[in-house]
């Protein structure tokens, strides 16, 4: 975090500080973000009087916690003991760590004059929130073993907070059972899920090929990268559990699938990001009456604040993680030498600027980067007139000319849709009678 405050334990939250009611739960001592978002809900909203669907006996009547300004934080801050940070300093940590603040130092940034009138201080990076979000859902109701947020200590915080006698544990003949959750998916509908997945053709450079990260076997995944969890959660999670999972539970996901489906567009309004900060509170306490207190974590927390972010940063495309996890991969090919991995890097990235200033030179019928032909382009010639917009583009045939086939008459009728939503000369249609 730039401005210095941990983003672990119980007071994660860059927001709500030490005004968090996250908990440390009693089997399995992590901290839970459970029954900490009924409070951001409208004072006359429904979730806040229902006593058995989130924590027992309990009504919420807190207000929503107010963001502290900039001036606020750094009165407190002068306030902590200068301790060195990093290695030098060993274990020694400022009084209170944990209990009343997570300020692990004061960032060199607090010394700009202007750092302390910034409305956001810091960046909540949407894409490895997407990812933990996703992975959180797909893996619990996918019920992969080590990665389910529904394991045995999960069911045994359950007893301690919530009144869902059907998900408690059961002892039979002197073992332990776990009963099947209305959220978990059976052996064969993981294996539909598996095949389906398998089969799954995207358009090009739409995703990677996420048919390769499925083993049918052992119905996990495997190797999927943060892009393919952001296209895996925005466009086809919806559709991969419509049918399987209960309406309640599907509604949910099609929620916060919506919520980040809006929250990474390239065009906002700010009007849109405050009914969208009302939704996704909304939203996240459908989720609480569904999975378990361990499952939520600081990652299905920090979603409550992004929309604010969003509105007073700009778009998340802009902030997120995307780019320089790219550039970092890219580095990191270029390695070697182990031994010397700083002065391989530095030795072949010069080397390809070098080589591209050289090809700024060359004649136009040499191939290079800057002039090659791309990918997708047959070389041939096409002739626009006659045409709709959407068949003006150059390209080749997709695929083995043997597995080829005939469209049934539903499958004519979704590519024929696709087609005429996707043309410009239908805009002004779509607009009038759409």
């Amino acid at each position: 975090m730039l401005s210095g405050w941990s983003t672990h334990g119980r007071l994660s939250c860059p927001y709500c500080m030490e005004r968090s009611k996250a908990f440390i739960l009693d089997h399995g001592k992590k901290p839970c973000f459970f029954y900490c978002h009924q409070q951001f809900l409208p004072l006359n909203h429904p979730f806040r009087r229902q006593r058995d669907k989130f924590i027992k006996k309990r009504v919420e009547r807190d207000f929503s916690i107010p963001h502290l300004s900039g001036e606020e934080i750094l009165s407190r801050l002068n306030l902590l003991p200068n301790i060195p940070f990093g290695t030098k300093c060993g274990e020694e940590k400022i009084p209170s760590y944990g209990v009343t603040h997570n300020w692990v130092k004061k960032s060199i940034f607090w010394e700009l004059p202007y750092w302390h009138t910034l409305l956001i201080r810091h960046n909540l990076d949407v894409m490895h929130i997407e990812r933990n979000v996703f992975e959180n859902i797909f893996n619990t109701m996918m019920d992969v073993k080590g990665k389910t947020k529904d394991n045995l200590k999960a069911r045994q915080n359950l007893n301690m907070y919530c009144k869902r006698p059907e998900l408690e544990l059961v002892e039979h003949n002197g073992k332990i059972l776990k009963p099947k959750a209305s959220y978990s998916l059976s052996k064969e509908e993981r294996k539909i899920v598996c095949a389906w997945v398998k089969q799954l053709r995207l358009p090009d450079s739409f995703a990677s090929n996420i048919s390769h990260c499925v083993n049918e076997i052992d119905c996990k995944f495997y190797g999927m990268k943060s892009h393919d969890c952001h296209v895996f959660f925005q466009r086809l999670l919806p559709i991969v559990f419509r049918d399987m999972a209960p309406h309640s539970v599907w509604d949910a996901i099609i929620e916060i699938s919506h919520f980040f489906i809006d929250l990474c567009s390239i065009e906002i309004h700010v009007h849109h990001m405050k009914s969208l900060d009302v939704k996704i509170c909304e939203t996240i306490c459908k989720l609480e009456k569904i999975f378990l207190p361990g499952f939520f974590d600081s990652m299905e927390h920090l979603p409550i604040h992004s929309p604010n972010e969003v509105e007073v940063g700009g778009l998340a495309h802009y902030r997120w993680m995307y780019p320089f996890e790219r550039f970092l991969h890219d580095l990191k090919k270029k390695v070697k030498n182990q031994a010397f991995f700083k002065g391989s890097i530095c030795e072949a990235y010069m080397i390809e600027e070098i080589f591209l200033f050289c090809s700024l030179y060359f004649e136009p019928a040499v191939q290079t980067r800057l002039n090659r032909v791309p990918h997708n382009d047959n070389g041939g010639d096409m002739d626009s007139r006659g045409r709709l917009s959407i068949f003006t583009h150059l390209g080749r045939a997709f695929g083995p000319l043997d597995r080829s086939r005939f469209l049934n008459e539903d499958e004519f009728y979704a590519a024929e849709l696709y087609v005429l939503m996707n043309c410009e000369e239908m805009l002004p249609y779509i607009k009038d009678y759409g």
